[in-house]
């Protein structure tokens, strides 16, 4: 989980190291239409139609629990979900991430370590609670805590998930990354594609709907092609970490990848933070929001049996959740240089949020015309953090974000 990206300013979006540059579009014949000739069959969105209709919604284990997850805190954590109202609000995954793996039997087949004794039973008990099953892998040797990855193995493993009842795969390209190095550039994201394909008609084979998740950090512009390998979603950046910087530098540098989004395949920014205690409410507010306006999955990485009331009002904030699962699944643009995004929604009205990410100066205000929006009268105006109705706005948003902080706000026109 350490693969590096960086930011391509002039781009306006992240491209990986390891594949900086554009790659021409014969590249991808070469990963993919390699594949349909020789009989792997037509790439779909996704395993089924319905599956991420909307941006999955859930928990992971790494952010918080890295490689000390156990069986106890997976359980917990389903507890959790269920108690504290989250599985009410939306949240349904409990996923989890990288060191359960174990050897392989004689006949190949994946065992889970000594902290998951029985993942079958695991399953079942995530499901007993109402909610889905998620587990990670890597398309390499091993995976990139040096766990047993599924290369070689991608139909016996696919298998035996489905066997378990898993219903989301983060498929982590870490382990692949040695075997690509010895390659030159274009052979190397080559494999990677073609890796990626093999899984995604594993999955397929399977008859189970699974959530395919690409997590390879960006690399080779995976939003132009993440959907024809049969991804739901894909990570368009590096890690994230628990502070503002870090959140900031990848939430807003998703200007320019909404025209890839959209229902059953999404633009993924990495997990939310929020909870872990590294960034105050209010930024932690700005994650939430910059998160629901790009549509972006929302996959908790606290630990959900210890939130206080201020972590569980952002997370389970239900305007803000409304956003983002909105059946439209368009994700919003960026509107001039200040940090403004405009999220159009399915019933007509669009989600505005007015970002301040400036955390050590004066809080600046932030105009927006209504026309800049595409209104061309007045319009009614709902702030979604204050849960109330604002006064009709005739022709200008006027706004003074907190510093680190937001609003965000619904707006309708006036008939």
């Amino acid at each position: 989980m350490i693969f590096s990206c960086s930011e391509n300013r002039a781009e306006g979006n992240l491209v990986s190291k390891i594949g900086k540059g554009n790659v021409v579009a014969a590249l991808c014949c070469v990963a993919v239409g390699a594949m349909l000739a020789t009989g792997m069959g037509s790439l779909a969105w996704g395993q089924v139609a319905t599956v991420a209709a909307t941006p999955p919604m859930g928990w992971n284990s790494w952010n918080h629990f890295a490689e000390k997850v156990t069986d106890a805190d997976v359980r917990s954590a389903a507890d959790a979900m269920v108690t504290s109202g989250m599985r009410d609000a939306g949240y349904v995954y409990i996923n989890v991430d990288d060191t359960w793996e174990g050897q392989r039997d004689a006949a190949g087949n994946i065992q889970a370590n000594s902290k998951f004794p029985n993942m079958k039973a695991l399953g079942d008990y995530i499901h007993s609670k109402g909610l889905k099953f998620g587990i990670y892998s890597s398309p390499g040797p091993k995976t990139c805590a040096g766990y047993e990855g599924s290369y070689g193995h991608e139909e016996q493993d696919a298998r035996t998930y489905a066997s378990w009842g898993v219903d989301f795969l983060k498929y982590d390209l870490c382990g692949l990354r040695d075997l690509m190095d010895k390659q030159d550039i274009q052979k190397a994201n080559a494999m990677m594609r073609a890796a990626y394909v093999k899984m995604h008609q594993a999955l397929k084979k399977t008859g189970r709907p699974i959530v395919y998740s690409l997590c390879q950090y960006g690399t080779d512009n995976v939003w132009e092609w993440g959907a024809e390998v049969g991804g739901n979603l894909w990570r368009t950046t590096d890690d994230i970490s628990d502070s503002f910087r870090s959140m900031a530098l990848i939430g807003f540098s998703q200007a320019g990848l909404e025209k890839y989004a959209g229902p059953g395949h999404w633009n993924d920014p990495d997990m939310l933070e929020i909870g872990n205690g590294g960034m105050n409410a209010d930024e932690y507010k700005t994650q939430m929001s910059l998160w629901a306006m790009l549509a972006a999955p929302l996959l908790a990485g606290n630990d959900l049996s210890k939130m206080d009331e201020t972590t569980k009002s952002i997370l389970m904030n239900k305007e803000v959740i409304a956003v983002d699962q909105d059946r439209l699944g368009k994700q919003a643009y960026r509107l001039g240089p200040l940090q403004t995004w405009v999220r159009p929604l399915s019933d007509g009205s669009k989600a505005v949020a007015m970002f301040n990410f400036v955390t050590d100066d004066v809080p600046q205000t932030i105009t927006v015309p209504l026309k800049d929006l595409g209104f061309t009268g007045p319009v009614h105006v709902r702030d979604l953090w204050e849960h109330k109705d604002l006064a009709d706005v005739k022709d200008t948003l006027i706004v003074t974000p907190p510093k680190g902080g937001v609003v965000m706000v619904r707006v309708w026109a006036k008939k």
